[in-house]
């Protein structure tokens, strides 16, 4: 049961792993293809925080914002391959972060092929998030091991 549950944590790492490698190769000087992607949307998503809480998104550069998210997945997935809760917890605020940002389909109509598109990339991170939610309640729902203390033994003549 332990090897399956390891191959389990390895595949649904995969995920993680395999968009950290390939957001690393693309890097370059700029912050690659995902800095140039993500700095619109991050623009759109500040001002919509601001609009609706009034609370003003600082601003920094790209390439630092994606350097950073390439670090929190690939420590997130190793350490949650071995099990590890931290691991689990570095993905959820990865995902956390990164999901209403990426997926902004609040700014489509529900009529256009946009929309669905950023709807079910959002919807598949949600499950992602959810199935994160589970591991951690599942990891802190089983009771741990205690070592069972030792009874002297008695001395035999």
């Amino acid at each position: 049961m332990a090897f399956i549950s390891f191959v389990g944590r390895v595949l649904f790492a995969s995920v993680f792993i395999l968009s950290a490698w390939q957001e690393f190769n693309e890097f370059g000087s700029d912050g690659g293809p995902a800095a140039n992607l993500l700095a619109p949307k991050f623009l759109s998503f500040s001002k919509h925080v601001s609009t609706h809480t009034g609370f003003q998104v600082p601003h920094f550069e790209m390439k630092y914002a994606i350097a950073a998210a390439i670090s929190v997945k690939a420590a997130g997935s190793l350490l949650f391959i071995f099990g590890s809760s931290i691991g689990a917890y570095l993905l959820l605020l990865h995902q956390l972060i990164v999901t209403p940002i990426v997926y902004d389909f609040y700014n489509y109509d529900a009529d256009t092929k946009e929309f669905n598109l950023h709807f079910a990339k959002f919807a598949q991170n949600l499950a992602l998030f959810g199935a994160l939610l589970f591991f951690i309640g599942m990891k802190n729902s089983i009771p741990r091991r205690q070592l069972k203390k030792r009874s002297p033994k008695s001395k035999t003549l």
